[in-house]
């Protein structure tokens, strides 16, 4: 056979896969990718630690390799989120060693389970001192762990602005510029896309044009092939709250129209969709089913 034949084989991937973030605690395998399966999803994205904690966890083999071969063989990309306390810019010492610590050991577990890439929050410039300080501790901390992905399977490194709360170092898409710059545009570094988020922080999704102007700004700033991952969620909020509160899909402030106009944009060419919103496996199953519904309608 040769090699065209055999990768015709493989199952086509839809232009814009649709998941969840997938429970995993009692097994990666058994229990994150039946979850996964009774979404009916077609990519999935899991935590490797305590999302709230600082432990680093050593994977079960045996569920690591059966997760990542059922990923491979059923064409389901894999993305796993750091945990959430990691904070770059914090000016306590002592947190900065423990993101270092969280992030290594998610960036690792990611290339065990075959994840295509890390999600992990930007983080706030703490302690009042200024966004360029917490920018350079930022480089200085950070830059190091992209140089260290030196694997062909090594993860992306998906940085995920917040809803602009406090100090916030990323909220505005043009705030990725400066976070790039730091981390000098590393060619391991990507970018996750919360709609929950940007919709926060002040950028009007809704409208005829709001999405598209919204990924145009993005683009602009990072450069083409930079967003790797969406979380697609709504807000429970107006645009410009700063609060970070999902909904399910079509119930928020944002709408089901910029959803459609998500899936449509250029710049969301083969980027997968992971919904974050609320309602257990019903809620979930059913925000899958409408975001596919938006993207093949």
């Amino acid at each position: 056979m040769s090699p065209d034949q055999s990768s015709s084989l493989q199952p086509s991937l839809p232009r814009n896969p649709v998941g969840g973030h997938v429970p995993v605690a009692g097994g990666l395998h058994s229990v994150g990718l039946s979850y996964a399966r009774a979404l009916q999803a077609e990519t999935v994205q899991v935590f490797v630690a305590n999302p709230r904690g600082w432990a680093t966890p050593a994977g079960n083999p045996r569920q690591d390799e059966a997760f990542r071969a059922a990923c491979a063989e059923e064409s389901i990309p894999a993305y796993v989120h750091a945990p959430y306390l990691i904070n770059f810019g914090s000016h306590t010492e002592a947190t900065v060693e423990r993101s270092v610590e969280s992030l290594r050991h998610s960036l690792r577990r990611g290339r065990e389970i075959g994840a295509l890439g890390v999600v992990v929050h930007t983080g706030s410039a703490t302690g009042g001192r200024e966004r360029a300080v917490a920018l350079r501790q930022v480089r200085e901390r950070m830059l190091p762990l992209l140089d260290e992905l030196t694997h062909d399977d090594d993860p992306f490194l998906l940085l995920e602005s917040t809803a602009g709360q406090g100090a916030s170092l990323c909220s505005r898409t043009w705030d990725f510029g400066p976070y790039f710059e730091a981390l000098e545009a590393h060619p391991k570094l990507g970018v996750c896309l919360d709609t929950c988020h940007i919709f926060a922080a002040g950028h009007d999704l809704t409208g005829p044009s709001g999405m598209d102007q919204t990924l145009d700004l993005l683009v602009d700033t990072v450069g083409e092939g930079r967003l790797k991952l969406i979380h697609a969620n709504d807000s429970k909020d107006v645009v410009g709250a700063h609060k970070d509160r999902h909904e399910n899909i079509g119930a928020g402030h944002i709408g089901e129209g910029p959803f459609r106009a998500l899936m449509a944009h250029p710049a969301t060419e083969g980027v997968p969709l992971i919904i974050e919103t609320p309602g257990g496996q019903e809620g979930h199953a059913a925000d899958v089913e409408r975001l596919k519904k938006l993207r093949d309608g």
